[in-house]
């Protein structure tokens, strides 16, 4: 006896983080065309080469805040331009905004975008992400304050609640760049029209953006502190989605090696 009752369909397997179908094509065309080794070296080059440049312009800042020359001429005019514009209801908002880049307020806004991407998705992808670049991102800002202690601007020119730790770089703009930005690329991952992709990489920027200039606004940190930070968070950022484009490039490799 048949059993003539439709079958349902076999479920369909998590969800893997990939690059994007086009980015695949081209890896593999580039496999095909040198060799695969040669092309993840490639895909290496290019992930890595834009964190070198921001490490180097890092250390650029860095020096300039050491001979207190270069941008760093411009720590003072930017704290002068602050003090002018503020006012009590707009020192309040910005306390408000900047306390979402802080210690509580980030972890929980990334923490909650990376739940609810690994539910969605059925993946431990955005997780392990975004676990190695808070992670990251935390030891820089750590290491960076205790190497370096720079003092912050002075306390009287600063809008309360003070912060007494060293201040550079800005823990706050470098967690927003980091965090930010991974949870952008994963949702970049999943959206088809260029449209969208924009809007998502245009958000995360302009919120990395306004936390840094927040930092300044509120005389918690100098220009400086916040520029490093948004450098070395880019070149952080480019080097954990290299990682992540080489993981996936070396499996189109071992696929496209097969005869």
């Amino acid at each position: 006896m048949t059993d003539d009752a439709p079958r349902k369909p076999p479920a369909e397997p998590p969800e893997q983080l990939g690059p994007p179908a086009w980015l695949a094509e081209a890896f593999r065309r580039l496999a095909r065309w040198t060799s695969p080794h040669t092309a993840l070296l490639i895909t290496l080059a290019v992930g890595l080469i834009p964190a070198i440049l921001l490490t180097l312009g890092s250390a650029e800042v860095y020096e300039a805040v050491v001979k207190s020359d270069g941008v760093a001429q411009l720590d003072q005019p930017a704290l002068d331009t602050a003090l002018a514009l503020r006012s009590p209801g707009l020192n309040a908002a910005v306390t408000g905004f900047t306390n979402l880049a802080g210690e509580i307020g980030m972890p929980i806004l990334a923490g909650a975008a990376t739940l609810v991407m690994a539910l969605r998705w059925r993946s431990w992808t955005p997780a392990l992400l975004m676990v190695s670049a808070a992670g990251g991102s935390l030891l820089m800002t750590v290491a960076g304050k205790d190497l370096i202690g720079r003092i912050r601007p002075p306390l009287a020119d600063a809008v309360p609640p003070y912060e007494y730790s060293a201040s550079f770089p800005s823990g706050h703009s470098l967690n927003s760049v980091v965090l930010a930005g991974m949870v952008a690329y994963l949702v970049i991952l999943h959206l088809q029209t260029r449209r969208a992709k924009i809007l998502t990489l245009a958000s995360a920027a302009g919120f990395a953006l306004a936390v840094g200039l927040s930092r300044v606004y509120l005389g918690h940190h100098w220009f400086t502190d916040v520029l490093v930070a948004w450098t070395l968070g880019l070149a952080w950022l480019a080097v954990v989605i290299t990682a992540h484009q080489l993981l996936h490039s070396r499996r189109v490799a071992a696929r496209t090696a097969r005869p």
